[in-house]
């Protein structure tokens, strides 16, 4: 059976458990807390086997893959059940492209690391960190609403009536900024997709709230 090494609250582990669900396979669940006496990513055990630190790591029969672009690519690669990418050239670097914005623009920008170390080492205060915090995610969340807007008549999904990587990937990000309490006002497409989108299972039960490490 599939491992998934994964943090509750971690928007990327989000993403691949989506994946794994839309792919309809049988996963385990192995919670790395990110916060809990120091991090349980920097310890050794973990470390040895992911040296960046980080969520989530996918453990395949002993194969190992980090960084969940690269773990979702490879479910759609290796496994069967329904795509996560598009077959058509163009429309498949489309989603790509969305996915992109998110997990190389928006995330990393907004990661647990970096607003420790906004906080910690350079010493801004809370309200600073928020002000960084929502402004990446408003920067990735103009380009993503504009871009998307014009497939609105086609579909409930980012790119019309078909489920992929693009949604889940987006559908993870809002719960982020939703977590810290940025306004959505100006994203009715994107919060219309994440609608959508919640109402399915393979979302509602990647949800962090439905983790079995999650904590309220």
């Amino acid at each position: 059976m599939l491992k998934l090494y994964s943090y509750w609250r971690s928007t990327a582990s989000f993403r691949v458990r989506v994946a794994l669900n839309i792919k309809r396979l049988s996963y385990s669940i192995l919670p790395v807390h990110l916060v809990k006496d120091g991090g349980e990513q920097h310890k050794p055990e973990y470390s040895e086997k992911n040296p960046q630190e980080l969520v989530p790591l996918l453990d395949d029969n002993g194969k190992i893959l980090s960084q969940s672009m690269a773990i979702c690519e490879y479910l759609e690669d290796a496994f069967d059940g329904p795509n996560l990418l598009p077959s058509e050239p163009f429309l498949r670097a489309k989603v790509r492209s969305v996915c992109q914005v998110i997990a190389c623009d928006i995330h990393p920008l907004d990661n647990l690391r970096v607003l420790k170390y906004l906080k910690g080492e350079l010493k801004v205060s809370d309200e600073q960190k928020l002000t960084w915090y929502a402004h990446w995610i408003h920067e990735g969340f103009k380009a993503l609403e504009s871009t998307l807007v014009e497939y609105k008549e086609q579909g409930p999904f980012c790119f019309g009536e078909e489920l992929t990587l693009a949604d889940v990937f987006l559908v993870s990000q809002l719960y982020n900024a939703r977590r810290f309490e940025v306004s959505l006002d100006d994203y009715p497409r994107l919060v219309a997709i994440e609608q959508h989108c919640l109402s399915l299972d393979a979302f509602k039960d990647a949800h962090p709230d439905s983790q079995p490490d999650a904590v309220s």
